[in-house]
């Protein structure tokens, strides 16, 4: 029996499709908005001078502290699992590429969406409630422009700067941990990297950064400018936010990764 198009408005799975559907949507116009307003003057310098400061002194410490009990525990696993199989050098190959390739990238975009993303949400959300965004285009100011731009594009820069920290502290930790807790060679741990890394492993890393910084900041952004119901409005748009930013992200890691393995042959092959 057909179902007909007011009784799956009706029900409850239908709104939430639809609800997600238009969330999407309004998502995306943002992201659109976002890039053609980036490109207008005046830029808004201090704006976004400011907003990278405090993105980078909220995210720097926390994420430094992250990434060196995550490369431990990688070269920890992957060190074990080699010493399996009898190819014990090649864990400095193994645990730094999954640090450089994934860790660091995904370890700096849930940081950087969950505080500096957060915070965005909280400061535009309380700008909305308090008719903030409507007096500005009251005034003829583009409140895209004027806010959402520096935030977004301060958010791409820090995310792509931590993510090479990240990076860094990272395989600096799994190389600590596996020569003096594993028992590794120092020489065959840099030698298995070398020899089996390549400069768009580099590249991916940083790209995944600087693509998970728009996600953060875009999302961020709607959630801020869309709060509903008041003061407490704002605090359920600073969850909703960080949880729907942290989907989009395991999704386009996802989307990422395969594209590269496709395009990008490993190296010997």
């Amino acid at each position: 029996m057909a179902i007909s198009a007011g009784a799956l408005r009706n029900n409850k799975v239908g709104q939430a499709a639809e609800g997600m559907l238009t969330q999407a949507g309004l998502i995306l116009q943002l992201l659109v908005d976002v890039v053609r307003n980036t490109f207008r003057k005046p830029f808004q310098t201090r704006e976004f001078i400011q907003q990278a400061w405090f993105i980078a002194s909220v995210t720097i410490l926390p994420t430094a502290l992250v990434a060196i009990p995550f490369g431990a525990v990688v070269s920890m696993m992957t060190g074990a699992i080699i010493r399996q199989l009898g190819a014990e050098g090649f864990t400095g190959s193994a645990s730094s590429l999954a640090v450089v390739q994934q860790i660091s990238p995904m370890v700096t975009a849930l940081l950087v969406a969950g505080a500096a993303g957060s915070a965005v949400t909280a400061d535009l959300g309380s700008r909305t409630i308090r008719e903030e965004i409507d007096a500005m285009e009251v005034l003829g100011i583009n409140p895209v422009q004027r806010l959402v731009v520096p935030r977004v594009l301060a958010m791409i820069l820090i995310a792509a700067l931590l993510n090479g920290l990240v990076a860094v502290i990272g395989v600096a930790g799994g190389y600590v941990f596996n020569v003096m807790l594993q028992d590794g060679t120092p020489g065959t741990y840099v030698a298995a990297f070398s020899a089996l890394a390549q400069l768009p492993d580099l590249w991916i890393g940083e790209i995944k950064g600087m693509i998970f910084g728009v996600i953060a900041g875009v999302v961020a952004a709607y959630k801020g400018l869309h709060p509903k119901g008041g003061p407490k409005g704002v605090g359920d748009a600073v969850n909703e936010g960080v949880v729907i930013t942290f989907l989009l992200l395991f999704f386009a890691n996802f989307i990422l990764t395969a594209v590269y393995i496709q395009i990008v042959p490993p190296r010997g092959a």
